[in-house]
């Protein structure tokens, strides 16, 4: 079984596979705001940050419902592998980051790894497409701790488009945590996009 941890916040780890519904709330730049539903259509998280304006200042926070800060990832800079950190709630200067996520490119092949500082050695993995909304996050020990998937409408059976999306956790991972790395997991294919890829061929991540 699964270890379960509490990395962000406590109540958002769940003692059952979770599932929530992401939906983008404006769809013109990557890294937009998010907000995030549970089963019963309940607002969970939300991020509230519109237009180019996050991508020049590299900070993106995730609040709750009621609006709590309750993790903040930011740009590191310079950094040569498109490196992200984690800080828990509103980030203020001199805080240490709780987690970092780094993307490195070798000969056309992108792997997505995960560092936790508050738990030195673990790493999670994170393989597919995030431009197709298909990824699996795997733990240290190549368990699958959650997965991104396109949704696909109950009623009419028809695929949504990528505006809309799941994310499946699993019993023990902290969804908070999840909600942060699809943060930046978008930011890092919004760059790719601007930057590496003007042909706008879909970026995959695999490790």
């Amino acid at each position: 079984m699964m270890k379960s941890g509490v990395i962000v916040k406590e109540g958002f780890v769940f003692k059952d596979e979770t599932h929530f519904t992401v939906s983008k709330t404006s769809l013109f730049y990557a890294g937009d705001g998010y907000t995030a539903y549970d089963c019963r259509g309940e607002l969970i998280f939300r991020v509230d940050s519109y237009g180019p304006d996050a991508r020049e200042t590299g900070e993106l926070v995730l609040m709750d419902a009621s609006g709590k800060c309750l993790l903040t990832v930011r740009r590191k800079r310079p950094s040569l592998h498109h490196r992200w950190e984690g800080f828990i709630g509103e980030r203020i200067d001199g805080q240490k980051p709780i987690f970092s996520v780094r993307r490195s490119s070798i000969i056309g092949r992108f792997s997505v790894t995960v560092e936790l500082y508050t738990n030195t050695g673990e790493e999670y993995q994170i393989e597919g497409s995030f431009a197709n909304r298909h990824c699996t996050i795997f733990n240290a020990e190549k368990e699958i701790v959650a997965e991104i998937r396109r949704k696909v409408d109950a009623s009419t059976n028809v695929v949504l488009g990528k505006d809309v999306f799941l994310i499946s956790l699993k019993p023990g991972f902290d969804g908070a945590f999840g909600m942060g790395l699809v943060l930046v997991l978008d930011q890092l294919n919004g760059d790719d996009l601007a930057d590496e890829n003007p042909t706008n061929e879909d970026v995959t991540f695999s490790s």
